[in-house]
């Protein structure tokens, strides 16, 4: 069945964030390989889309808050629902639970069309860290809920992304549907690799450790330099690698001088060409990601792809699907277990690459294979909400699907 779907979100490159490049990953493949799809995004300033897809900006205004980093858009855009409703699209995929949600829920109204909403981020805590107020915090939360409870199907990209719906007050059915990675499982050529170690001054068998992601501090960035830095005390050999940057940056560079760790560890800044960044996973023994915010974890998928594996918090939701020393490595959320995990897994470079070998056959998920379930589920949405007479279509469309699942809590994966 070949479907036009419209995808709503907050941001769109170039943001690189990891919600924006899902959006985008979505539009490609869609547009590239299953049916048709458009995205709906904020105004932005001196930007210019260049996009083999049409890019809807609605009127939106800069934040003010500088811990508010994308442009708050306006949802009362009557230009761009017109717009939108010219482009008629079978099913709205919407990515974020705020002013875009908004906006897709007047225009799946005008349309007569469903809405899916994909939760992907702990807005819980993203909302007590950047408002200060309670009252504003709770009207904040009231908002996302409300507007995650409005969407005709609701998806998570894990389990425990989906605690988070619970903590919010969504007491609906929530599918899982997780995200891929936009490699190809490979690693780089040994020239790509080679560019890696003179860039760094690494040996090519001296053991590397891996950090990517926005440097912030909520990335338990913190645990791993003390980690890396016991670990380094206790006698292992190797360099670690940071990439990426944010807000804190500079903080974290400062904190690793105090530590005294300059000598073996190193910071590369955000890397944006894609292959570079394959080099580095592929360069790379292990990734450190003992995030315990992040819903999904894409970079351990992105390792995986080039068959590195990846050391994580048990039980957070970047874990789920890894196996602890078989396609990964598994620690508590303090010094002591991560530091002995690290050295544990150093400790045998066999077993290390065997580790990873197996993170690249269980770990690693395609966008392709991803999306693919995802539009095979549009489908089925759109087939359902067909057969229900217009008549109170909304809610009864929630009522039928309840029923043909069976439960009243979490789906399986899709």
């Amino acid at each position: 069945m070949k479907l036009k779907i419209a995808l709503f979100n907050e941001s769109f490159p170039p943001f690189i964030d990891g919600v924006s490049m899902t959006v985008k990953n979505y539009a490609d493949i869609i547009n590239e390989k299953l049916g048709e799809a458009f995205v709906v995004t904020p105004y932005l300033r001196g930007v210019y889309d260049d996009y083999p897809y049409k890019v809807i900006r609605y009127s939106s205004i800069p934040s003010t808050n500088a811990k508010i980093q994308y442009p708050i858009g306006n949802p009362m855009s009557f230009t761009s629902i017109h717009e939108i409703r010219r482009e008629k699209p079978d099913l709205i995929h919407v990515h974020s639970p705020f002013s875009g949600s908004v906006l897709a829920r007047m225009c799946a109204i005008n349309n007569d069309i469903p809405v899916v909403l994909t939760y992907h981020t702990k807005f819980d805590q993203d909302i007590d860290t950047r408002l200060i107020n309670p009252q504003f915090r709770q009207i904040a939360k009231n908002f996302v809920r409300v507007n995650v409870s409005n969407a005709d199907e609701v998806w998570s990209v894990s389990n425990g992304c989906g605690g988070a719906l619970r903590t919010i007050g969504y007491k609906g059915i929530y599918r899982v549907m997780e995200n891929g990675a936009d490699y190809d499982r490979r690693c780089s050529s040994p020239e790509e690799i080679a560019k890696i170690n003179e860039e760094w001054g690494l040996e090519p068998d001296e053991k590397l450790l891996l950090f990517v992601g926005r440097m912030h501090w909520y990335k338990n960035i913190k645990l791993i330099l003390d980690a890396v830095r016991k670990a380094h005390l206790a006698g292992n050999q190797f360099k670690a690698i940071f990439v990426g940057n944010g807000g804190e940056f500079e903080d974290i560079k400062a904190y690793a001088k105090r530590l005294g760790a300059s000598s073996y560890v190193y910071f590369a800044g955000a890397v944006r060409e894609r292959e570079k960044l394959r080099a580095y996973y592929s360069r790379a023994n292990l990734l450190l990601f003992p995030s315990t915010y992040d819903t999904s974890g894409l970079v351990v998928k992105e390792a995986a792809a080039c068959d590195t594996p990846a050391l994580l918090i048990r039980g957070s939701c970047a874990a789920e699907g890894v196996e602890d020393g078989f396609s990964g490595f598994l620690c508590e959320d303090n010094l002591i277990s991560c530091t002995d995990v690290l050295i544990n897994a150093l400790s045998n470079s066999t077993r290390l690459a065997s580790i990873g070998k197996n993170a690249g056959r269980y770990v690693y998920l395609s966008w392709e294979d991803s999306i693919r379930k995802a539009y095979a589920r549009y489908e089925e949405i759109v087939t359902l909400w067909n057969n229900i007479p217009q008549i109170n279509r909304r809610r009864m469309y929630k009522k039928v699907n309840e029923r043909l699942q069976g439960i009243n809590g979490t789906l399986p994966k899709n």
